[in-house]
């Protein structure tokens, strides 16, 4: 919980500009409100319901019908599965909003992020963890490679391209509000990541303890590799790049956590280090598309690498239920490919129709331009983050 409305949410406060910082931090803590509330409601039963045809859970447990405080889930709570994976939930959403803040409307938000949860996570989440087509096949995830940073990054840049570029892009410069508050939001992510990938073995054990160990390893090794690369580059080394970099490996290891040692850590941390540098700095700019605080280029891009990492480098050592390309199972990679590609398509086509539904029901999703030049923490909230001495 920690991860999304104090860690992500100072995470994307201090990118975003002053004047939509409050903007950016509220839709981010109304996320994880919304998706609290649509979890138990129907979002857990979708997820982790009787399965249908591989595609998405049944209605068993529609407002937690048959959950009471006995129930069992392996070896702790049903209830407490419940809350752990509607954390994942509340994370995965709010995700999305770094593709767009600065223009976004909040009632948008508001009914974007119901459909979402519904319609786009739930069913994925079924796929990989709740029984689905991608868990049948033997796609290995251990934490949400594709359930989490696959599906977001996806349909973040699906939402940036249908709002179109912010007023200016491109041609103003737009500072980030608070570099600090960014880092300190990175760090906090960082230490919560802990509980999302280790806690991901719902055991206190040694698998446990290896998610843990690989999971800070391949943090360090992006945070590194972004450095160094920008270093290189750009002849400065950031503390906004450290943070960044180190949020890329921890992108990356996410699938492989409960299936990689210390090498594969140390090269999958590497890589996504190098490719969220590449992305954010070089190639977002080429192709012309305005991805606001990089969701894409960071949880997709990386999403992508750490999922197919986790065929090549998966240990049976480590974890017997995963054996990778570089110990005799070069099929892996083909069911991650699978997974990623499927993945991707369905949050690309699903989130068109979200948007679409959401238009009907609230109509533009797109601010006014007077309140996006202005802001939307004035204009929108009646708020503002900093005191600006004259």
């Amino acid at each position: 919980m920690m991860m999304t409305p104090a860690g992500l949410a100072l995470f994307y406060g201090g990118l975003s500009r002053y004047k939509n910082l409050l903007n950016t931090y509220a839709m981010t803590f109304a996320a994880y409100c919304l998706a609290s509330v649509v979890w138990v409601a129907w979002g857990y039963s979708l997820a982790f319901g009787t399965d249908k045809a591989g595609l998405v859970g049944g209605l068993d447990y529609l407002m937690l019908a048959g959950i009471g405080p006995d129930a069992m889930e392996g070896t702790i709570p049903q209830l407490v599965f419940v809350m752990f994976q509607m954390t994942f939930a509340g994370i995965t959403l709010a995700l999305v909003i770094g593709s767009v803040v600065d223009r976004l409307r909040f009632a948008a938000w508001i009914v974007f992020a119901v459909l979402w949860v519904s319609v786009v996570y739930a069913p994925v989440c079924h796929w990989a963890w709740g029984g689905g087509w991608m868990d049948a096949m033997g796609a290995l995830d251990f934490a949400g490679g594709t359930v989490v940073h696959i599906n977001a990054g996806v349909a973040g840049l699906v939402l940036a391209m249908v709002l179109g570029k912010r007023i200016g892009y491109g041609k103003e410069a737009m500072f980030p509000s608070s570099v600090a508050l960014t880092a300190l939001g990175a760090a906090l992510l960082w230490f919560g990541w802990f509980g999302f990938n280790a806690g991901s073995q719902l055991a206190a054990d040694g698998l446990a303890g290896s998610a843990f160990m690989v999971t800070n390893t391949s943090a360090a090794m992006g945070a590194l590799a972004w450095m160094f690369a920008e270093w290189g580059a750009e002849k400065k080394p950031t503390l906004l790049g450290l943070a960044s970099g180190a949020v890329s490996g921890l992108v990356g290891i996410t699938p492989a956590a409960g299936f990689v040692g210390l090498g594969g850590a140390l090269v999958i941390g590497a890589v996504a280090g190098l490719l969220g540098f590449l992305f954010v700095a070089k190639l977002k700019h080429k192709l012309g598309y305005d991805d606001s605080l990089d969701a894409f280029g960071v949880h997709g891009i990386c999403g992508i690498w750490g999922a197919l990492a986790t065929g090549i480098f998966a240990n049976p050592a480590v974890n017997p239920d995963g054996v990778g390309l570089l110990y005799g199972n070069p099929m892996q990679v083909w069911i991650q490919f699978v997974s990623v590609i499927g993945t991707a398509a369905y949050a690309a086509v699903a989130t068109l129709v979200v948007i679409g539904v959401t238009r009907l029901v609230v109509g533009p999703l797109r601010i006014d331009a007077e309140s996006e030049v202005t802001g939307l923490d004035g204009a929108f909230h009646g708020e503002r983050a900093f005191e600006i001495q004259a």
